[in-house]
């Protein structure tokens, strides 16, 4: 530590994740959706954890336990507290869960501000020295008005307004007395609002561009690659009595496949094609062939749950590409079923599914009827 970082020991923090976040278009709330390789939730808690600070507190939706802790496994300090109906009834409810630790500061932050420079938590708790609570803030660059309806108004005078971020510190004990003596309703649009309110003088510091709140589902696409594409390969051998299973169709046959689950081998190359795309393993890895509870299970569940991991790093099925490898049976009077059934489990147009087969002119495993071999390929599309 340099003498112009200021000590953090008796600092704590509170992470508003309490929101629905649907305005991000993403299928889970969008402090808990990946983001650069991580939940967005997490971004901001590594960095509190590793500027020293501690306990942090983040308040969730109810029922968000398990999804919460997943995604912040790990990180030191951190403890989980359902959130309220309102940002403010959150943030009471995460300071009431600090009061007996007796911190001597808090910072308060916004889940979806996932880039939380250190420089600006240092200036935050230098400030707190000469005043009560401090925020950062930014200047703003374009020229404002008031609305008037649909028409422009009053000119607003932006060298005395201020862009507000997070996180917003404050000498703990003030910031929890300025909550709980609050009277107003509890629409507050932020703790600094709340400080004012009761008096307390809150400091401004300089802020960060890269302090950027995550909003619409245009924040998390520009952040991915706009195409990704995966390949899968698999193979399960022929057996008597067994059903066999061929993209989601079942075949009649003097033969099945056999395997663990009901051994589709072609949805099983599939499956691990998109997984291969999103960078997530592989079937085995998500559905182990020792656990029992997938014993004879459709593989139907297993592409359902790709597509879904997939869709949570935003991306959907742009197209896929199926070959199947077998001398027998026929494939060519199954196809139409096979594309029409994958193109249900995928959620996709018909026109993006490919089903096809072919021999190995009688060599190897495949040639001699003892098994049948699946290729696939998938390609991922952002947003």
């Amino acid at each position: 530590m340099t003498d112009q970082t200021p000590p953090l020991n008796g600092v704590a923090a509170v992470i508003v994740a309490a929101g629905a976040g649907l305005r991000a278009g993403q299928p889970v709330p969008k402090q808990f959706a990946v983001w650069r390789g991580k939940p967005v939730v997490r971004h901001s808690a590594e960095a509190l954890a590793a500027a020293g600070i501690n306990p942090i507190v983040v308040a969730i939706p109810p029922g968000a336990d398990d999804v919460a802790g997943a995604a912040l496994a790990g990180v030191a300090g951190v403890r989980l507290v359902t959130g309220g109906a309102t940002r403010q009834e959150s943030v009471r409810r995460a300071l009431e869960a600090l009061a007996g630790d007796a911190p001597r500061a808090v910072m308060i932050h916004d889940a979806a501000r996932p880039i939380l420079p250190r420089a600006v938590i240092d200036r935050l708790v230098t400030a707190l020295a000469q005043q009560p609570g401090a925020i950062p803030v930014l200047p703003v660059a374009d020229s404002l008005c008031a609305a008037d309806g649909a028409v422009m108004g009053a000119p607003a005078e932006r060298e005395t307004l201020r862009r507000v971020q997070t996180p917003q510190a404050f000498r703990f004990a003030d910031i929890l007395d300025a909550h709980r003596g609050w009277t107003g309703p509890d629409t507050a649009g932020d703790d600094a609002q709340v400080a004012r309110a009761s008096g307390l003088v809150v400091a401004l510091v300089d802020g960060d561009e890269t302090l950027h709140k995550l909003t619409y589902s245009t924040d998390f696409a520009a952040d991915l690659p706009p195409l990704r594409v995966g390949s899968g390969y698999d193979v399960h051998r022929l057996a008597a009595g067994e059903d066999l299973w061929l993209c989601g169709v079942r075949i009649d046959h003097t033969h099945g496949l056999a395997g663990h689950s009901d051994a589709d081998v072609a949805i099983h190359a599939l499956v691990d094609a998109i997984l291969g795309a999103i960078g997530d393993g592989d079937i085995g890895s998500h559905f182990p062939p020792s656990d029992p509870q997938w014993r004879g299970a459709s593989s139907d569940r297993f592409l359902a749950h790709a597509v879904s991991l997939a869709a949570a790093q935003g991306y959907r099925i742009g197209n896929v590409d199926v070959t199947i490898i077998c001398e027998a049976p026929r494939i060519g009077p199954h196809r139409q079923a096979m594309r029409e059934r994958l193109a249900q489990l995928l959620g996709t147009p018909l026109a993006s599914v490919s089903v096809k087969a072919t021999t190995t002119e009688r060599l190897g495993f495949t040639g001699r009827s003892e098994g049948i071999a699946a290729q696939a390929v998938a390609t991922l599309l952002r947003g």
